[in-house]
């Protein structure tokens, strides 16, 4: 169970960051604003601005699914997994 928290801590904490970067570079107002969650900027960006924006968003997702997924999902599939085995020998 150790190994899946630290997966899921891992996958968080990097991802995290990323989001983090480009939301305080990209959708940060100013200092007495909305900070990382401002709208997209109305500039344009070129294509390094949007494809950093596609990629923060892809971060934010990729740190939620994939903690979810190793602290929830996979222990909880495990157990499923090990009380069937246990019903099937009980039988």
């Amino acid at each position: 169970m150790a190994d899946e928290f630290i997966k899921g801590l891992a996958i968080l904490t990097v991802s995290g960051t990323v989001w983090f970067t480009v939301a305080a570079w990209y959708r940060t107002d100013g200092f007495g604003g909305t900070q990382l969650i401002a709208p997209r900027p109305d500039e344009d960006l070129g294509t390094y601005g949007e494809a950093l924006l596609v990629i923060g968003d892809i971060a934010l997702y990729f740190a939620l699914i994939g903690a979810i997924t190793f602290w929830v999902l996979v222990p909880a599939f495990r157990e499923g997994r090990r009380a069937w085995d246990e019903r099937q020998r009980a039988e």
